[in-house]
């Protein structure tokens, strides 16, 4: 900073989401001075974004998220769908040790980030909402730029440290030059609902108890062939339900992203699911919610260092990388790094649901026939296939691989 300009805070934090309300309150609860800008007009105004929450590390967090937190329920079935057009074959996996310690937990953003907004206040921190970031302040010296700020509107605040906490696609982040436009083949587009249904009407669909939670994942025909998958999760009353697409792929193939939506919902297998539904909003909508959390918690600990030592230099923060890959979230970015790529494998979408549900239908349709054993069914279903064995060889190692 220059000796006339004495910053207003010690950190100003974009965006009032996980990422920002966590860095926010880990850095208040040290006894800095953070502001927290948010161009919604409240916290969660314009989040259209929820499902399902990793807690684990959010609990770190906060000790008692689960019982004071507007959590929705708590995950104890996971349901692994490929869908076909006239078949299904899914993996339904329930397990009672998910919800003892808790592992993960439905949200809406709606209702918790308000809640995270207020928890930063308690430590502290100020909240600023209805204000946009129109870019950050800058000044360059003998060791390049650095940021000063930001610039709202005809104000100017300043501070040590700026957070860019706005999005995963972060404008501040792209005009300071920390980051270039991504190829399409790295983003993905949503469309998510919240369809209202009575919780007992919840609960005897999805065959629960209590809080439990399900959440079903299914890839297929779901998307009409495009890389990408749906979900349902439910919520108390309500369930979210949606699909992400790799935008180059939608591209490629010239779809509208909402045609695809409303041929999900109206899936054979899926639209039971919803029958007598309201939908409340659809929107946009990213994952990573658990990840979010983790890069806070990381922050928080490199610009508490970087205060102390009065070093809010590049130099000074670069910490921040080195806590953040030496966290979970950092491993499981480098164990999970060739997933984007067998993802893209276009066969995933669609032949291999169709060759899974041949192979069972040739198990349990019963024609009075003298039956086979299952491997030579297998074969049968394999050569109608448009697969090959090298291709399954292979795709079967790059699977291994990346997951």
């Amino acid at each position: 900073m220059t000796e006339t300009a004495e910053p207003d805070f010690d950190a100003i934090v974009i965006g009032a989401g996980i990422a920002g309300c966590v860095t926010a309150y880990q850095l208040a609860r040290q006894g800095r001075s953070v502001l927290v800008i948010e161009r919604g007009e409240a916290p969660g105004s314009k989040n259209l974004s929820g499902g399902v929450l990793y807690s684990r590390g959010i609990q770190q967090v906060f000790p008692g998220f689960l019982d004071e937190a507007p959590v929705e329920r708590r995950i104890t079935r996971n349901y692994i769908n490929f869908l076909n057009a006239d078949s299904s074959v899914a993996v339904d996996y329930r397990d009672a040790r998910l919800a003892d310690p808790v592992n993960a937990v439905t949200v809406l953003r709606a209702k918790l980030d308000p809640w995270l907004a207020e928890r930063c206040e308690e430590a502290g921190a100020v909240i600023m909402p209805g204000v946009r970031v129109d870019r950050v302040l800058t000044e360059n010296g003998p060791a390049g730029t650095r940021v000063l700020g930001v610039r709202a509107g005809d104000d100017e605040l300043r501070a040590h440290v700026v957070v860019a906490a706005d999005g995963v696609n972060s404008f501040i982040a792209k005009e300071a030059g920390l980051r270039k436009q991504e190829p399409l083949n790295h983003l993905a587009v949503g469309v998510k609902s919240v369809v209202s249904l009575p919780r007992e009407t919840i609960e005897a669909r999805f065959n629960l108890t209590g809080d439990e939670g399900a959440a079903i994942a299914a890839v297929g025909d779901c998307t009409e062939g495009v890389g990408g998958g749906g979900f349902l999760y439910t919520n108390i009353d309500s369930i979210s339900v949606g699909i992400v697409v790799r935008l180059d792929d939608l591209t490629a193939k010239k779809k509208v992203v909402t045609d695809i939506f409303d041929h999900f919902l109206e899936h054979r297998f899926i639209a039971p699911y919803l029958d007598g539904g309201l939908t409340l909003n659809t929107g946009l909508t990213v994952r990573g919610m658990d990840l979010a959390v983790g890069s806070a918690v990381a922050a928080a600990e490199a610009i508490g260092d970087a205060l102390d030592r009065k070093d809010a230099s590049r130099a000074g923060l670069a910490r921040y990388r080195e806590k953040l890959f030496a966290s979970y979230v950092g491993q499981d970015m480098k164990t999970y790094a060739k997933a984007p790529g067998f993802l893209e494998i276009e066969r995933m979408y669609k032949q291999y649901g169709e060759l899974f549900a041949d192979v069972l239908y040739g198990a349990f349709n019963l024609d009075t026939q003298p039956r086979q054993h299952l491997v030579k069914v297998a074969r049968q279903s394999l050569g109608q296939s448009p697969l090959k064995v090298r291709q399954l060889v292979r795709d079967g190692i790059a699977g291994a691989r990346a997951l």
